[in-house]
């Protein structure tokens, strides 16, 4: 379900995992900003994390290099279409627009899962993103391990073709 039946996730609520050992294989396509050296090796983190748990996973940062934007926007069109569903960063004062736009792509499609770790108070939830949501992941400054290990719990917490 997607729309005003987003749920936050609880991760005290949720099962202990090790990443992936209860969570089918899932196709996930990472969205998320890759323009500054710091994001890229947090994406790499992030999703390292996410395959270690047999998930496959489309990383636009390993997929666009050396084409154009007609080759990046038909590429990562066609990883959204791919996967299962959509891990969207939400980090920033203002997510990023590229990444907005993958998530109003994915709407009514697929199931989404936003992840916010950004520690400012005033950088909330756009209501167009945040309605447009499967399931939140928000952990304020958390290291990547515990952000990886909470949003493979949402993935396992989501009804079958809850997108």
């Amino acid at each position: 379900m997607q729309g005003k039946g987003y749920r936050r996730f609880d991760a005290s609520a949720a099962r202990p995992t090790d990443p992936g050992c209860d969570t089918p294989s899932v196709r996930i396509y990472f969205a998320g900003p890759l323009f500054t050296a710091a994001e890229r090796d947090w994406n790499a983190a992030f999703v390292g994390a996410l395959r270690s748990g047999d998930h496959e996973v489309f990383l636009p940062q390993e997929q666009e290099p050396g084409r154009d934007a007609a080759g990046i926007f038909s590429t990562d069109v066609a990883g959204i279409d791919w996967a299962d569903c959509i891990v969207a960063i939400m980090d920033g004062a203002d997510p990023d627009s590229g990444t907005c736009w993958e998530v109003g792509y994915a709407y009514r499609k697929k199931p989404i899962v936003l992840v916010r770790t950004d520690i400012r108070r005033n950088a909330g939830y756009n209501s167009m993103l945040s309605e447009s949501a499967t399931i939140r992941v928000d952990l304020l400054a958390a290291p990547v391990e515990l952000v990886a290990r909470d949003v493979l719990d949402a993935l396992a917490s989501l009804e079958p073709n809850a997108g």
